[in-house]
């Protein structure tokens, strides 16, 4: 089931400043576009590869605030997990 949540305005502030940046790796671009695209879309949930993209993101002590913003962003509007 999809959540029902959209990337705020700081986020997405904060993703396009990551997609915008030449010094910004792959895996943080991922997760800042996921992010952007859920700008105006509640229906509209993160991917599988979008969702390791950010958690990796998050971890790397690198990556800078914008970035992690965007990947948080991503993580939080993962699908829920089905149950069996």
């Amino acid at each position: 089931m999809a959540r029902n949540e959209v990337t705020s305005k700081p986020a997405a502030r904060s993703a396009s400043r990551t997609l915008s940046s030449s010094s910004t790796g792959k895996a943080s671009k991922s997760a800042a576009g996921s992010a952007l695209s859920q700008r105006k879309a509640p229906g509209k949930t993160t991917s599988a590869a979008a969702a390791k993209a950010a958690s990796k993101t998050l971890r790397d002590g690198r990556t800078s605030k914008d970035s992690k913003s965007a990947a948080g962003s991503a993580l939080t509007q993962k699908s829920a997990p089905k149950k069996k």
